[in-house]
């Protein structure tokens, strides 16, 4: 009899994980994979974290060529980020799920040193995150599809 329970504890775990999988696919909490809409190559490691049912994104990591400066700071940036290190930036903030989006958010780009409004939409089973960043309504702006990482 403690066999056949055991089992069945065994077999209620097993179960429970693929729900557990979905569950954590479900939210855009976690780490994502940035790639460059216009060359299609990765850019950075975003690290999603989520207080108060408010998403915010860091950057950990950024992927450049050897000849490129590897820890390069925002120098265009017109804000408190100017001249601040990029790795370790917040570039992503306020956004906060909307029905099956995130939207009211700002995103920025450092590149360019300038921020956007911006919204976002899990894809792909919560695998990809389609971020939108625009000037004044969603259709005036552009898309990057972000590569959830495991």
């Amino acid at each position: 009899m403690r066999h056949l329970i055991q089992a069945g504890l065994i077999a209620a775990a097993v179960l429970a994980l693929p729900t557990a999988a979905l569950a954590q696919n479900a939210s855009p909490v976690g780490a994502w994979k940035t790639i460059d809409d216009k060359t299609g190559k990765p850019k950075a490691l975003v690290r999603i974290s989520e207080e108060g049912g408010v998403l915010t994104g860091k950057i950990e990591k950024l992927y450049r060529e050897p000849s490129e400066d590897q820890n390069p700071k925002c120098v265009k940036c017109t804000d408190a980020r100017k001249d601040q290190p990029i790795i370790g930036m917040t570039i992503l903030s306020g956004l906060k799920k909307d029905g099956n989006e995130y939207t009211g958010g700002e995103i920025l780009d450092p590149a360019a040193g300038k921020t956007y409004k911006s919204k976002a939409s899990l894809a792909d089973n919560g695998s990809k995150l389609e971020v939108r960043g625009y000037v004044g309504a969603p259709m005036f702006g552009r898309t990057q599809t972000w590569q959830r990482e495991q």
